[in-house]
């Protein structure tokens, strides 16, 4: 039986055959012949593939020794026993985290045009893939690469959009879009990703500094709604089934609410919401956390644009 392995090997060098005679079309040295998505949609955010460098090899402290401020935001992972946290301010510079809990491979991404972040199993159809910054954007998300395949990823959709891998969904996390100061008083014991990263970067310095609070996005996208909210007004979209949701924090924040029982597609969920951070997580009805999206509401709602928004008056 032929391994999948060698099939998108096969795949890879087929596409890379056919560039080579002049027939592929492609943006920062990818190939988009077979893209699921409109390639004319892709368009490039500025720096070159790995331009903006992914840190494959991360290093850790506790987080007692951390400089962050207890106001600065991290993106929170508690698995196999282990929690870790990502400090935006790095993240801000590199995008990509190729990490391992207990020699299990895992990917941490985050976007800071479109305030999301994600975490992912790394191997993926049983091959162990390493990720990288594409330089390329999809509705204003970044778009990752695996180094194998050269396949590209769209973090918010979960899945890869060209290549051998086009179509196929990474299994995502749960994660906690969370500040540093409430992180690290539930999970005293965590690692958090060090500044030594083998780059120099100031990441106490936000190169998106005014970014979160502006109405202005930096690049198109296809659908638009700044009526209902702010573009940069942080929600927590959960996908349940087909359906999508979106719950606006300003809203739990101004009801004063810390949870809400909520039902999707038939399926009970709780949101649980902190005032000091800002910031909400999932459970489903056994109390286990459920992967949900922190993100601004013009990113959400560009690739949601039938997204339900739930109505705190009701």
């Amino acid at each position: 039986m032929i391994s999948s392995h060698l099939i998108k090997t096969c795949f890879s060098v087929f596409l890379m055959a056919a560039s080579l005679q002049g027939f592929t079309e492609s943006k920062n040295g990818f190939n988009l012949d077979n893209s699921s998505i409109d390639t004319d949609k892709i368009l490039s955010g500025g720096p070159q593939k790995d331009g903006i460098p992914s840190i494959d090899h991360p290093k850790f402290i506790p987080v007692t020794q951390s400089e962050l401020k207890d106001d600065d935001y991290v993106v929170g992972i508690v698995y196999r026993g282990i929690a870790k946290a990502y400090p935006i301010g790095i993240l801000n510079w590199h995008e990509v985290v190729n990490d391992t809990f207990d020699q299990e491979g895992i990917v941490v991404s985050y976007c800071p045009l479109c305030g999301t972040a994600v975490a992912f199993k790394s191997s993926i159809t049983g091959d162990t893939l390493e990720f990288g910054v594409s330089g390329l954007l999809y509705e204003s998300d970044v778009l990752l690469y695996d180094r194998q395949t050269l396949s590209l990823w769209s973090q918010i959709l979960g899945s890869a959009v060209t290549g051998a891998y086009k179509n196929t969904a990474f299994e995502s996390i749960p994660i906690n879009h969370t500040s540093f100061g409430q992180w690290k008083k539930s999970h005293p014991d965590s690692l958090i990703l060090s500044t030594d990263t083998g780059f120099k970067r100031n990441y106490f310095k936000d190169p998106y500094s005014g970014y979160e609070v502006s109405d202005q996005i930096y690049f198109p996208v296809t659908n638009s709604d700044s009526k209902q909210f702010h573009p940069k007004q942080k929600v927590l979209g959960i996908k349940i089934n087909q359906t999508f949701k979106a719950y606006s924090l300003d809203d739990f924040k101004n009801a004063e609410m810390t949870q809400l029982f909520d039902t999707i597609d038939g399926v009970k969920v709780l949101i649980k919401y902190d005032i000091k951070a800002n910031s909400a997580t999932a459970f489903n009805a056994k109390n286990e956390q459920i992967v949900a999206l922190t993100s601004y509401w013009f990113a959400w709602y560009s690739f949601h644009p039938d997204t339900l928004v739930h109505d705190f008056d009701e």
